[in-house]
């Protein structure tokens, strides 16, 4: 079965909705989340929010089953917010109309404790629970030991310090549990801000609330009812065709995670990928890794299951719907008490959502690349270099001192090379998928005390290949009368992101402090760093992993790529092998010599 009659499996005509109408619904329900986010990107308070838009919007069913995503980052929404509503409803299996219940802890369904969501129940008239509306916000404080949400150094999850939130109720009848928000006030550094952000996120989930109660007033319960059922039917059988598509085959992939704080040799991780077309599976095994590491870079088990999916997703058709039927399609192995698996208290999940989850997608799309040419991905760039560090400090721009914690995102890392085209420039990293704004120069200047110097495309740092990765950023900020304190987590200095298939691993990371004198000091990829007035801090991000070998790249794209200045003329020789004329243009016969001769100088 394939298209719109996919789901009229088990169902009699009567109970089916036509393809029509369900098309019409599935568009209500993409408005719905859509309302969801714009409520949050216009009222957040944090640029985190109003800026880079670090937040999510889901419906899922009364039972936990995602069921519509929108344009959310995809680590957010993809293998967690079931594991929340199902631990919403273990702690109240009788939710009330009025309730919401703020949820932040990776021991029970979430990515990170950074990441609040406010989870709401749509109940009808007759009390009867139907939906489960949810949004995600990251925080720029969350009540960490130091002011940072990635805390990657941290032993256990009381030296990280997060206030954990385990499906905690802060609304009952429509009215704010306001203990529970004074705790918080109590413990955040920018309360006022938190504050904000708090109402944004449940002003989202309400939105989402009183949308839904007003399409099933216009439509009736059970025409919902029977969407929801035949959307999740109609995204496992677009799932099961894209997987029947695929060659069969078994890869198992490696990585290695730079060495951090408690990991002075980083963290080896794999995956075994099969993809098993008759069956219309496809198998991702992320048990045969290392125990936890008492570190932040631990993944929860929602970080790991929606790090493995995101590789599977990057790789099919784009058109098959990210819902719960989708990903019955998918089987992630997990294994206990395992650095990529399902982390049990008290071993942190600070930095799950980035770092290792980015590892694990990464090695998942080159595994499925491995199987067949034209499917998979290179690796995307990774790490939380400094252009994307929480600074902290004081604000002395006013009166009135006032301190100030925020996530900038000021240059991302570059997306990888496929099979069909280059890396995306802007992807940030796998987790975001390129759903995060790139912050504007001008508005970071206004929010925070900090200027932001220069920002460029690093020349010469992508992945090489038949398709090249994304180039990464340089970036250079320094504080604005006083210091600045900046936390990050860059992972890629040292093992930069590999390519598939032949192509070249893009260019690593690099972190530099530049002193009063214009003298550059490398320093540790794992801040903190503080930044007095006069300094700055320099970061090159990381460059995306390119796909095929670069000397099967088009004479006159890699010509293309010299005139645009993505790449130098040296490069080009040297690496994609082709030589160029005086108006840096193919010269075709050198360019044959290079390309014939069998030599191979590998400069990526």
């Amino acid at each position: 079965m394939s298209g719109i009659d996919a789901p009229e499996r088990g169902r009699t005509g009567a109970e089916t909705l036509d393809g029509a109408r369900m098309a019409v619904l599935s568009h209500r329900f993409e408005a719905i989340v859509r309302r969801m986010s714009n409520t949050l990107a216009r009222s957040g308070r944090s640029g985190v929010l109003n800026t880079a838009r670090d937040f999510s919007c889901c419906v899922l069913t009364a039972s936990g089953e995602v069921l519509m995503t929108g344009d959310s980052p995809p680590i957010h929404v993809m293998g967690g917010p079931d594991l929340q509503a199902k631990s919403m409803l273990e702690f109240y299996p009788r939710v009330r109309a009025g309730d919401a219940f703020l949820h932040n802890s990776p021991y029970h369904g979430n990515t990170h404790a950074a990441d609040h969501s406010v989870l709401v129940p749509v109940v009808d008239d007759h009390g009867v629970h139907r939906y489960t509306v949810l949004a995600k916000a990251h925080q720029a404080d969350c009540g960490n030991s130091v002011p940072t949400t990635y805390m990657a150094g941290a032993r256990d999850v009381y030296e990280e310090g997060a206030l954990i939130f385990p499906v905690v109720r802060v609304q009952d009848a429509y009215a704010d549990c306001e203990d529970v928000l004074r705790m918080c006030e109590m413990r955040i550094r920018v309360p006022d801000q938190w504050r904000g952000d708090y109402l944004a996120v449940l002003g989202s989930a309400r939105i989402g609330e009183r949308a839904l109660l007003q399409l099933a007033d216009e439509v009736g319960w059970d025409a919902l009812d029977h969407f929801a059922h035949d959307w999740l039917d109609y995204g496992e059988a677009r799932m099961e065709t894209a997987i029947r598509a695929l060659p069969a085959g078994t890869a198992t992939t490696t990585t290695r995670h730079d060495p951090f704080p408690r990991v002075p040799d980083g963290v080896p991780v794999q995956a075994t990928v099969t993809v098993r077309p008759d069956d219309g599976m496809i198998d991702v095994d992320l048990r045969d890794n290392p125990d936890c590491v008492p570190s932040g870079l631990n993944l929860s088990e929602a970080a790991s299951r929606t790090a493995a999916l995101i590789g599977v997703f990057n790789s099919i058709d784009h058109t098959v719907p990210h819902n719960q039927g989708s990903f019955r399609r998918v089987r992630v192995h997990l294994r206990e008490n395992c650095v990529v698996g399902v982390t049990r208290h008290p071993f942190s999940c600070s930095a799950a959502t980035t770092n290792l989850a980015n590892r694990v997608g990464n090695i998942v799309q080159r595994a499925l690349a491995e199987i067949g040419d034209g499917m998979g991905l290179a690796e995307v760039g990774s790490g939380m270099s400094p252009s994307e560090a929480v600074v902290s400090g004081v604000d002395r721009r006013t009166d009135v001192p006032v301190p100030f914690v925020n996530q900038i995102f000021t240059g991302p890392n570059g997306g990888a090379a496929g099979p069909a085209c280059d890396g995306w420039l802007t992807m940030s990293d796998l987790g975001s998928g390129g759903t995060l704004l790139l912050d504007s120069v001008e508005i970071d200047e206004l929010k925070q005390p900090i200027v932001i110097h220069r920002r460029h495309l690093a020349h010469d740092t992508e992945g090489a290949g038949r398709h090249r990765g994304a180039p990464g950023l340089e970036v250079e900020y320094g504080p604005v009368g006083g210091e600045l304190e900046a936390i990050y987590a860059n992972d890629g200095s040292i093992n930069p992101m590999a390519g598939a298939r032949g192509g070249h691993s893009g260019a690593p990371s690099a972190q530099f402090k530049r002193d009063r004198d214009g003298t550059l000091h490398e320093v540790d990829i794992c801040g903190p760093v503080r930044v007095e007035e006069g300094e700055t801090l320099v970061a090159r991000t990381s460059g995306g992993g390119g796909y095929g070998p670069p000397e099967a790249r088009p004479p006159e794209e890699v010509a293309r790529d010299v005139r645009e200045q993505w790449i130098s003329e040296q490069r080009a020789r040297e690496v994609y092998r082709v030589a160029l004329d005086a108006r840096q243009h193919p010269d075709t016969a050198a360019t044959a010599l290079l390309r014939g001769d069998g030599s191979r100088t590998d400069t990526g």
